[in-house]
């Protein structure tokens, strides 16, 4: 009965150290870190382009806003 118990330990102990010294999942990892960094950058770089366009009509139409329109 304890044979059987410290062979199922040995067995666990020694999956568990097989599954932490694979490097498999660190490229994965590395992938889905690269995804996260790109989103973020894109993201940032919308937000300011929409800010940037944003600003170029209010100047726009406050330059528009003084101009009375002709007159039939």
């Amino acid at each position: 009965m304890f044979l059987n118990l410290y062979v199922g330990a040995q067995t666990l102990f020694s999956g568990l150290r097989y599954k932490l010294r694979r490097e498999d999942g660190a490229v994965a990892t590395e992938y889905a870190l690269l995804l996260v960094l790109i989103a973020l950058a894109i993201i940032t770089a919308a937000t300011l382009l929409g800010l940037a366009i944003a600003g170029v009509f209010d100047a726009g139409s406050s330059t528009l806003g003084g101009v009375e329109p002709a007159g039939p």
